[in-house]
């Protein structure tokens, strides 16, 4: 809705710039015209002919334009355009709030770490000279040390892109057994491409030499790929209009590029997606909630949001953003955090430190485990590590 209010009084403003200009070049051209016709009449006047003297045409060409009031008009519609203007600022300061400082918590990190994931997301952007001045500026020389790996997949993307799938297809080559553990079929899909390509160019002959060369060895775990590439021999030269057409889609260098990506930086020991764009895109999401928050808090103390270590309202991202498993006490009903932990129970169970310590009265005696008969000693309860894995 705010978005839609926000299109309506841009469309409003381009409709009276429209209008304001039509004006303008209306009323300057009927000057204009008026102009030229008395420079018409005066120039048969000096011609000697029956005409009007200057006097009197001058007369009639301010007699015409003051019936026009050319003035007025302008500064009716150009009123309604500045009208317009200073409202619609004022709507999108009301609906985008820019002053985002007010979110901004007195929270320690490390700088080195920072700087290093900027660095990172430079030169994984292919933006190496911005990169290089970066390190030399921040002082951080450790962080090129992944330059020339980032140079390797920039330059082998720009090929698929182009493509070319040769340097690609070179590395998936090196890297085939580390790649089969990931369970990834990236150098079949290369192969796949490559075969299209060369059928789409050179021909049926060219393209069953290359799969008989190429394509064979995987027959055995993808029968099926390798019968739909066969079967594209009998439409040779007219692929496009054959059942099998999707292979011809620029959608599919795109799928590979993105599983290139995905494999090269796993190989690395880095994520898929930059940790920088990661984090603004999570904290775009997240900052409109936190403005509604502190302008919530602002009526208090200002101190309480530098202080509180766990925020009162839920942060809503999408899911690709819940990287790890979040435990929630059954009883207090509080996420577990690094001061109020979860804790594994002799019998099993799993609560927070606090609900725990709340039960046995500050350990100093056993008490009944909420969810079954047990009785539970605060003593022998230990922290609880939990492991997770993301699909």
């Amino acid at each position: 809705m705010e978005l839609k209010t926000v299109k309506d009084a841009f469309d409003h403003v381009t409709k009276k710039q429209k209008l304001c200009y039509s004006k303008s070049h209306e009323a300057i051209g009927q000057i204009g015209l008026e102009i030229e016709q008395a420079l018409v009449k005066l120039q048969t006047a000096d011609a000697g002919t029956t005409c009007p003297d200057h006097k009197t045409v001058l007369t009639d060409l301010k007699s015409k334009l003051k019936e026009m009031a050319p003035l007025s008009q302008l500064e009716s519609s150009q009123k309604e355009l500045n009208i317009a203007l200073t409202k619609y600022p004022k709507l999108l300061e009301k609906t985008f709030n820019p002053d985002i400082s007010k979110a901004y918590r007195n929270v320690d990190f490390d700088a080195h770490t920072v700087n290093q994931i900027i660095a990172s997301h430079l030169y994984r952007e292919g933006l190496f000279d911005v990169g290089d001045c970066f390190a030399n500026e921040a002082r951080e020389q450790e962080a090129t040390g992944m330059k020339p790996q980032f140079i390797e997949m920039y330059n082998i993307l720009q090929a698929i892109k182009s493509h070319n799938p040769e340097p690609a297809l070179n590395w998936a080559s090196a890297n085939c057994e580390k790649l089969r553990q990931n369970g990834s079929d990236l150098e079949l899909k290369l192969h796949e491409l490559q075969y299209v390509e060369i059928l789409q160019k050179q021909g049926r002959d060219e393209a069953l030499k290359y799969a008989r060369t190429f394509l064979s060895p995987f027959a055995s775990n993808h029968m099926a790929e390798i019968q739909k590439l066969m079967a594209c021999l009998l439409w040779a030269g007219k692929l496009e209009a054959s059942p099998y057409a999707d292979l011809l889609s620029a959608s599919n260098w795109e799928k590979v590029s993105e599983e290139f990506t995905k494999q090269f930086c796993n190989l690395l020991g880095q994520s898929f997606e930059s940790p920088l764009s990661a984090t603004v895109e999570a904290g775009v999401q997240g900052l409109p909630t936190l403005l509604k928050l502190m302008s919530v808090m602002m009526m208090g103390k200002k101190q309480e949001w530098q202080s509180i270590k766990q925020l009162p309202v839920p942060i809503d991202l999408d899911k690709k953003f819940q990287f790890h498993t979040i435990f929630v006490c059954p009883v207090s009903r509080d996420q577990a955090s690094e001061d109020n932990p979860p804790m594994l129970m002799s019998c099993g169970h799993v609560l927070c430190k606090l609900s725990i310590m709340k039960l046995s009265k500050s350990s100093t005696k056993s008490f009944k485990c909420p969810y079954c008969p047990s009785e539970i000693e605060a003593s022998q309860c230990r922290r609880f590590h939990y492991m997770s894995c993301s699909l």
